[in-house]
């Protein structure tokens, strides 16, 4: 994992896994109107952080467009506005889970098709165990999330997991990097589709529990989270370079 040598430098990295985030949710369909938001903690001003221009395409999304966010949702750096359901979600998580460095959100299909099972995912693939006890089911519903209390509950139900399941919403994951985040958010949704599929086929086989907690701790800390997103990052780079800009 990189080290910087200053603020500036640890702040452009975090910005460019940041774009990079957002362009590969557009990549791969999760988008869904204006919903959807990934934040990022400022290295320096802790309680700020980054996040999309509200209504702006994932698949647009720069580096020069991000927004920075104050603690009272106001907008320090920036010429768009932010999506107040980010705010009022993402704000809360941040302040819940200091070691938490960004937030992933979105609409994505399968991701909200499984929420409304209002279950948690089970361990039946050696890739879901990376959430096997480390995420949590937020067993609620009521609307549009444009309150801070709301956030807070959210947070709550998150606790010191990885991610939580919004039941009827969808999936939000965290993580002490933008990379192991947004890592951790697609491999979640490919996790649900995985569990879908299974469970129409035919009744599911879980992993037994003591492989599934030794898995778990292969493939769901913090390292294999930010490194199984450096492939999709060179690929995204290589792919869309102007979101560097």
């Amino acid at each position: 994992m990189p080290s910087f040598d200053s603020v500036e430098a640890q702040r452009l990295h975090i910005k460019q896994r940041l774009a990079a985030g957002f362009r590969l949710f557009g990549k791969f369909g999760f988008s869904e109107g204006v919903a959807g938001h990934i934040t990022a903690r400022d290295p320096e001003l802790t309680d700020h952080f980054w996040v999309n221009p509200f209504a702006m395409p994932f698949q647009h999304i720069r580096v020069s467009d991000l927004i920075l966010c104050n603690a009272e949702g106001e907008i320090v750096e920036g010429d768009w506005d932010i999506n107040k359901a980010a705010f009022a979600i993402h704000s809360q998580v941040h302040a819940a889970r200091p070691d938490v460095m960004a937030a992933a959100h979105a609409h994505s299909v399968y991701g909200k098709a499984f929420s409304a099972l209002g279950q948690l995912l089970q361990p039946i693939t050696q890739d879901v165990c990376a959430f096997h006890g480390d995420h949590a089911l937020f067993d609620d519903y009521t609307g549009v999330v444009l309150d801070l209390e709301e956030g807070k509950r959210i947070a709550h139900a998150l606790g010191d997991h990885k991610a939580v399941i919004l039941r009827n919403h969808g999936l939000l994951t965290v993580g002490q990097s933008v990379d192991e985040a947004v890592w951790w958010f697609i491999t979640m949704e490919r996790s649900c589709q995985a569990q879908l599929l299974a469970q129409a086929a035919g009744p599911l086989v879980p992993i037994e529990p003591e492989m599934a907690e030794l898995t778990s701790r292969q493939v769901g800390n913090h390292v294999a989270g930010w490194l199984s997103f450096q492939p999709l990052y060179d690929v995204i780079v290589r792919e869309q370079p102007d979101l560097l800009d």
